[in-house]
Order: structure tokens, then C-alpha cells, then sequence
């Protein structure tokens, strides 16, 4: 993470707001705080956050109204949902209105910050994601396992590349069907679990670590062992 880097907290509980505060301007950050959904939306212009950590449940207007109102708007910059509730549906509905990602609460910082410098990297456009020995480039959509070259098709490549950006997280099957697929409960998470299949086949040959991990009924992570 760039030092300077400018983030705007929306969070109504003060103790956490303040936490995210001293731990992220800990981390070289500009923080500004807001403690209700109008104050937040009003700030956005005059910071110009490079990313917005914001909370659903606010006094005023909702997390997911201010997200609303910031895309149509055409405000592209990144933000991570912060939510109570842990419901597939809750965490989808905010993916489909724009979120770039989310946190249950209670959450560790080093999760967060972990999420945060996945979503600043992608915005600066960086082209090589590497995982040990993998190497996905998301300007050519070249992908490399050691020495060889991995051929994979369109669905294929767009999977692992969300998988890529998000080393060792543990995606569920509803979040990779949102971010992959863009699509919600239209369709059952099952397509999940066949593309992966056929990425393992490409990715994972005889004799080499394994790096596409399933997490039994949640989903998958991409890390070593």
C-alpha cells in the first residue's frame, strides 16, 4: 500500500471506526472518518478517497444507498463492504450494486488489510498475479505454471484470474458465481464446482503442489498447501 494513500471510513460505531483509524494511518494511510450514511456520501467528493471502507448499517442512509448513489454517479473508486450479517443474500445484494468486496464483522485487520492491498493493486494495474510457481498475466490473459503454458478458456481464465487477486482467501461458491459469473441466485452454484474441475485438470498436474484448495461447505481458496 502506497503511503498517502487516501481512505474514507464510514462507520457508525465509533470504537470501531477509530481502531480502523489508528491501525490503517499505522500503515502509512490518510484516514478520514464519517459516522452516518449522509456525512459519508458528502465527503466522498472532497477527499477523493482511493478507497472507501463503508458499513451497511447506518444512522440516515443505508451503506448500500450511499453505494448506489456513488456508482450512478460513475464514482469508480473501490469499496469494502463492512456487514453484521453474515447471509449469502446480504453479501451478494451488495457485490450486484457495485462493492468490490466484503468483511463480516467481527473481522481481523490483518484480513482486511490483506483485501485492501489486493483491491489497490489491481487499481494501479498491476499485470502479473503470481501464487507460488503460478503466474497469471492480466494484461495478455497469459498463465504459467512454472516452465509450461496453461491454455484455458474464456470462463476458465476469469475464474482463476478473481482466485489470483485473491491469494489464500477463501471464496465461497456464492461470491465466485456473483464476481465470475455476475450472476445471483439465477443460477445454481454447481457451474462453480465444474469449472473448477477443469481448472485443477490444467493447473494441478500429476506430481506438482497443489494449489487450488476446497474448503469443505464453503468453497475454494488458491495457496500453497
Amino acid at each position: 500500500m502506497k503511503p498517502g494513500t487516501r481512505v474514507l471510513v464510514v462507520e457508525d460505531d465509533t470504537y470501531i471506526a477509530r481502531l480502523l483509524k489508528l491501525q490503517l494511518e499505522h500503515r502509512h494511510m490518510r484516514v478520514r472518518c464519517e459516522h452516518d450514511g449522509p456525512s459519508g456520501l458528502k465527503a466522498a467528493a472532497p477527499f477523493d478517497p482511493e478507497l472507501i471502507i463503508l458499513d451497511i448499517m447506518l444512522p440516515g442512509m443505508d451503506g448500500a444507498a450511499i453505494l448506489k448513489e456513488l456508482r450512478q454517479k460513475g464514482i469508480k473508486v473501490p469499496v469494502i463492504m463492512l456487514t453484521a450479517r453474515s447471509t449469502p443474500l446480504d453479501k451478494v445484494h451488495s457485490l450486484d450494486l457495485g462493492a468490490d468486496d466484503y468483511l463480516t464483522k467481527p473481522f481481523s485487520m490483518e484480513e482486511l488489510a490483506a483485501r485492501i492491498r489486493a483491491l489497490l493493486r489491481r487499481v494501479d494495474g498491476e499485470e502479473v498475479l503470481r501464487v507460488a510457481d503460478l503466474e497469471v498475466n492480466t494484461a495478455t490473459r497469459e498463465v504459467r505454471r512454472g516452465a509450461r503454458k496453461v491454455d484455458l478458456t474464456r470462463r476458465e481464465y476469469d475464474l482463476l484470474e478473481f482466485m489470483a487477486t485473491n491469494p489464500r482467501r477463501v471464496l465461497p461458491r456464492d461470491l465466485l458465481l456473483s464476481r465470475v459469473w455476475r450472476q445471483g441466485y439465477s443460477m445454481d452454484t454447481s457451474i462453480v464446482d465444474v469449472y473448477v474441475s477443469y481448472l485443477r485438470k490444467k493447473i494441478d498436474l500429476p506430481g506438482e503442489s497443489k494449489l487450488i484448495q476446497t474448503i469443505r461447505g464453503v468453497g475454494y481458496a488458491l495457496r500453497e498447501g
